[in-house]
């Protein structure tokens, strides 16, 4: 390289620090790479065998949309509904049938240590203890059988998260100007590249991501509820004896709604492409979770309705 140089040049290139990258550079790469996906959308909009009558921009939002949701987010979230039925299904049986020998392990250890104190100071110690060494516990089984629940939960926003940002990022540039997106019209949409006039499709956006939040109390099963009502009815005596309880769940659920009205003001403000795009994916979302959901609820009812396995009776000694 450095024979085809002037001298000067040669002189720059061989002082130049190592490893030093030009911005201005990394910027066009970057400016490329977008340029890249924007015409390789546009190409794909054209070549792909459409009826006259169905807008090709905005189809091929939709068909992008639904494969790559398929081929990408799907067979991660079946992954970790796996994670998550271990973890229901194998992990929290075994500290279950932990719990009274624990329970009568820590009493013998209270009392061999003489700890003494009031009922209810003895009732807390005990509890707290027990606690602790099934928390320990349970964290070895989630490792051991691969189900850590804050791993499980983070799968569909990390898979998601890129996928979601990439296509928003791509069809924001197609609606800057000039720009066919200004020639296409879509339900009540002017055209691609301008905001919903009417803020429909925001406000369509902004319920599909509510339901999405509601229907997990839609498919639960008999045993679920009778448990949740438990659990709240036991939360409700805490709070009447004055005690803090903290509700995680409830916390997420109120976010969430929160996030649902955000995105209704976010999105009136978004290119009409954008907007499409963020209501078929979230429409995708919601189907996905109602059906596996409805799977998953099928097949506990069929456990449930299973006949146990019978034991056998021990054989008479001669």
């Amino acid at each position: 390289m450095l024979a085809h140089c002037s001298p000067r040049r040669a002189v720059n290139v061989l002082h130049r620090p190592y490893g030093k990258v030009n911005p201005r550079s990394f910027q066009r790469r970057t400016f490329v790479s977008i340029e890249t996906l924007t015409n390789g959308f546009l190409d794909l909009a054209i070549a792909l065998p459409l009826p006259p009558s169905f807008p090709p921009y905005s189809t091929t939002i939709i068909i992008c949309t639904v494969v790559s949701r398929l081929i990408w987010t799907v067979p991660f979230s079946i992954w970790a509904k796996q994670r998550q039925r271990r973890a229901e299904e194998e992990v929290i049986p075994i500290i279950n049938s932990l719990k009274p020998g624990v329970s009568k392990l820590v009493l013998a250890e209270m009392q061999k240590a003489g700890v003494r104190g009031t009922k209810e100071q003895i009732q807390a110690a005990h509890g707290k203890r027990v606690k602790q060494l099934l928390t320990t516990r349970q964290k070895q089984l989630f490792s051991e059988y691969h189900c850590s629940p804050g791993f499980t939960m983070a799968i569909p926003i990390i898979t998601q998260v890129p996928l979601f940002m990439g296509f928003s990022i791509v069809l924001n540039r197609l609606s800057q100007a000039p720009t066919p997106f200004d020639s296409e019209s879509f339900l009540t949409l002017s055209t691609l590249a301008h905001a919903d006039p009417t803020a429909t499709l925001p406000i369509a956006l902004g319920l599909i991501t509510l339901a999405n939040v509601e229907s997990s109390r839609w498919f639960m099963t008999d045993a679920q509820r009778e448990r949740q009502e438990k659990v709240q009815k036991w939360k409700e005596d805490r709070i009447a004896r004055g005690e803090t309880v903290i509700e995680p769940q409830k916390i997420i659920k109120s976010a969430l709604r929160l996030i649902s009205v955000g995105r209704i003001v976010v999105a009136t403000m978004v290119p009409g492409g954008v907007i499409l795009y963020w209501v078929t994916s979230a429409t995708f979302g919601l189907v996905q979770t109602w059906i596996m959901d409805y799977w998953e609820l099928r097949r506990k009812r069929k456990l449930a309705l299973a006949p146990a396995p019978s034991k056998k009776a021990p054989a008479a000694k001669q």
